[in-house]
């Protein structure tokens, strides 16, 4: 009987530390610093647009656990100068009021003022500035540079990312974190289940020549 308790109390204890465990700590931290300016007609090359397939996500977490969401409508292109992607010109554009989560109380909550304040920004926009390439820890091929344009507040954030292309297509993935506070989220949740400042962000973007 003793044994048993003691099996309990280590499953237990097993299953709180991985609810408790932050999905930051196995991303990559974005470098945010003041945005760049942008420089008109800076885009060289031939523009290429997302295809269906690619998506945007995010998870954030809390004490107790954390959700999954992203956003089901988005735009945006890159320009590929040669065989290479150009340094700069590439946009993704997201419609705020197609966030979805795992919970559709929490999906609502999301959309009010309390965090992305959708009636207020209904868009979020993020612009390239810079493009270089740059071995990651993670087997990252390039370091992205972007005004990232978001619930009002605009600031440069450094991304590391893998391109490829193959196949007449051309995919550009990331995993990262950033700061909700620096873009003035700061909707702190439960005094007993605080919601965390980090916040996971991953692209998966896929690209096709524009006819």
């Amino acid at each position: 009987m003793k044994n048993t308790a003691l099996a309990l109390t280590a499953v237990a204890a097993t299953v709180t530390f991985v609810s408790c465990e932050n999905p930051a700590d196995k991303s990559t931290a974005a470098k945010v610093s003041e945005a760049k300016e942008v420089q008109a007609g800076d885009a060289t090359g031939q523009k290429w647009s997302f295809t269906e397939g690619s998506s945007i996500t995010f998870v954030g977490s809390k004490v107790t656990g954390s959700h999954e969401g992203g956003f089901k409508k988005f735009d945006g292109h890159f320009f590929v100068d040669g065989e290479e992607l150009a340094a700069s010109g590439h946009e993704v554009v997201i419609d705020m009021s197609s966030t979805w989560s795992d919970a559709e109380k929490l999906t609502g909550h999301l959309l009010s003022p309390d965090f992305f304040d959708v009636k207020q920004y209904p868009n979020s926009t993020f612009t390239v500035t810079g493009l270089k390439e740059q071995a990651g820890a993670k087997g990252e091929t390039h370091l992205l540079t972007g005004n990232l344009d978001f619930h009002g507040v605009t600031k440069s954030i450094d991304i590391p990312v893998n391109v490829s292309k193959a196949d007449g297509e051309i995919k550009l993935k990331a995993d990262f974190f950033i700061n909700r506070f620096d873009f003035n989220v700061k909707y702190p949740g439960k005094t007993d289940d605080l919601i965390r400042e980090e916040v996971v962000i991953r692209f998966d973007l896929t690209a096709q020549p524009q006819s």
